[in-house]
């Protein structure tokens, strides 16, 4: 694969975009009519509970928790459909449904709500896909990514903030890293610039190389192999190859002439 599979297309900004909106626009439904969302959150150990799985990733309880959540979903999507464009929607999916589903198991008993799992899926996975390929473009990710987000691996742990659902933030961790093996390893192949970038160069047949020593050294070019040319007066390129034979014939006043001498003798 190479660097032109890194593409600028709509849904590098569109998906992040509607995905973000939606969450507002689930919150405002919830404050203006009133409805009662939290109890389609996770309840781990129960049944019901389960819907949470697929409810609770759009379910905020205030308009800071909704706020926390936006801008870096914003950043992580934009980011994840950029490099990651062919494997991005089942990396969204398969992130919402397996980290919600370890958080129904490890969770405590209470309602689990919120996409700041969906968040450390994609922090987890952007950081260990980009250090496993080792491109220099993805590492350059992940690193960024920890320099900007990396303070977050704090809320994986229990006991760092009760008010926060420290379950689901490890179960996302956990997820975004258990997906780095499930798709396969992206190969990606340096662009050939130079012609002593390719697997088969040979120094020696190198015009260039031939003017150094194996030290280093500067040194002249080997005399060239002269080669017979044919005396440019032969015109040798317009000699045919096989013998022409040319009849010359007088011209028709000479004829004449000729047959009038011949009558007057």
């Amino acid at each position: 694969m190479e660097e032109n599979n890194f593409k600028f297309t709509n849904s590098v900004i569109g998906v992040p975009l509607f995905f973000v909106l939606f969450l507002w626009f689930v919150y405002w439904l919830q404050i203006r009519f009133g409805f009662d969302f939290y109890d389609n959150g996770i309840l781990p150990g129960t049944f019901s509970g389960l819907q949470g799985i697929l409810f609770s990733p759009f379910i905020h309880s205030d308009i800071e928790h909704l706020y926390n959540n936006s801008i870096p979903l914003l950043v992580l999507l934009a980011a994840l459909f950029y490099f990651y464009r062919n494997e991005a929607v089942g990396i969204v999916v398969f992130g919402i449904l397996f980290s919600g589903g370890l958080t129904w198991l490890i969770g405590r008993e209470n309602y689990h709500i919120g996409a700041s799992g969906l968040i450390y899926v994609l922090f987890s996975f952007i950081f260990f896909k980009g250090i496993q390929t080792r491109y220099y473009r993805l590492v350059a990710l992940s690193l960024t990514v920890v320099i900007v987000y990396g303070g977050m691996i704090w809320y994986v742990f229990p006991k760092v903030d009760e008010a926060i659902s420290w379950e689901g933030h490890l179960s996302g961790f956990i997820t975004g890293f258990v997906l780095t093996f499930f798709y396969k390893k992206i190969e990606y192949k340096k662009v050939i610039k130079y012609e002593w970038e390719r697997p088969d160069y040979d120094p020696s047949q190198d015009k260039f190389m031939q003017r150094f020593d194996e030290n280093g050294n500067f040194v002249n070019l080997p005399k060239p192999e002269i080669i017979e040319e044919f005396p440019k007066e032969s015109n040798f390129y317009f000699l045919p190859n096989i013998n022409v034979v040319y009849d010359f014939k007088e011209n028709q006043e000479s004829l004449n002439e000729k047959n009038e001498s011949k009558l007057e003798s």
